[in-house]
């Protein structure tokens, strides 16, 4: 056989070999596609069935007079025009609920970063962890129950019952049926109950930071745990920083259960009255759903924007 013939046979052979290879390898990446979306699949329908479809419905029900006894009928923007142009009571509605979120938000989500800043170097963290997350398993209305206790109207309550003794007022107050004071008592209730969630968010950030990156922190001159803070903890806790925001953010503009049980619906003056009670009166007493929906869409509307605005505060450049 001459060299010619061998160089052409072992070309082939070459060429046969290759080609078990690539159906190997192209029979491992359709294995691992199909198991990706085995995965997937289950949080997508969820996403979409949860998520998407009732925000569509939403919006176009929002184009609708619809109130659960007739069909829907369309009337375009009417909802909206008269939401923003003639609703007072929207317009108090929104007023309030800002009010409680630029107060109780920015309270809850810093004190809820120093505590767990705090409780991470601590030697029991973990029972102070669970002493300090605890409020935020019971639910507003029974956080606001026993809340309601310590600020009653009568002289059993535990606030008056203080005062009175220590002789500063002489009958007395009103606490829960005072406009002026329904803004601070919520505030300090959901304040209470909110930091649990952000405190166990922002622990966990704390524990899995690098502990490499505060041995390099001390070689390049960081001297102490304020300068570990500002020029390394929050920078790597950004991620968990955008998540606490968020989460903020979107419980105070929800804030609707702690208000009533507090102040009633809609309470002295309509203190008490908040976008999700304004829209919880629509869809569950009136049942205007297509008016409800509207305001829902609103709402949506406003906690995006602030959720872009975090975005571009905290986010990376990836994000």
């Amino acid at each position: 056989m001459s060299s010619g013939e061998n160089i052409i046979e072992n070309n082939s052979i070459i060429k046969g070999g290759s080609k078990p290879k690539k159906r190997q390898r192209l029979g491992h990446s359709v294995k691992d596609v199909t198991i990706a979306w085995a995965f997937f699949l289950p949080f997508f329908i969820v996403f979409i069935v949860f998520t998407i479809v009732p925000v569509v419905m939403a919006i176009y029900l929002s184009l609708t007079n619809y109130t659960v006894l007739q069909d829907a009928i369309w009337v375009g923007l009417d909802n909206y025009i008269y939401l923003i142009t003639s609703d007072n009571t929207f317009i108090t509605a929104m007023q309030n609920t800002f009010a409680f979120a630029i107060l109780s938000g920015p309270i809850s989500y810093f004190m809820s970063f120093i505590m767990a800043w705090v409780i991470d170097g601590l030697k029991f963290k973990n029972v102070f962890s669970l002493a300090f997350y605890a409020p935020s398993l019971a639910s507003g209305i029974a956080m606001s129950s026993i809340w309601l206790v310590f600020f009653a109207n009568d002289s059993t309550g535990h606030l008056n019952k203080l005062l009175l003794d220590l002789g500063w007022i002489t009958s007395p107050i009103l606490w829960t049926q005072t406009p002026a004071y329904i803004l601070p008592i919520v505030t300090i209730v959901s304040v209470w109950m909110g930091m649990g969630n952000g405190f166990l968010g922002f622990l966990a950030g704390f524990q899995g930071l690098d502990r490499q990156v505060f041995e390099s922190g001390a070689i390049d001159g960081i001297r102490n745990k304020y300068q570990e803070l500002i020029y390394l903890i929050l920078p790597m806790m950004k991620p968990m920083l955008l998540y606490g925001a968020i989460n903020t953010i979107t419980g105070s503009l929800g804030i609707f259960d702690i208000v009533v049980n507090i102040a009633g619906f809609p309470g002295p003056d309509m203190a008490g009255l908040t976008i999700a009670g304004h829209l919880n009166d629509y869809a569950f007493t009136r049942f205007d759903i297509g008016y409800a929906s509207a305001i829902a869409v609103i709402l949506f509307i406003i906690t995006f924007i602030l959720g872009k605005i975090v975005f571009k505060v905290l986010g990376t450049k990836d994000e």
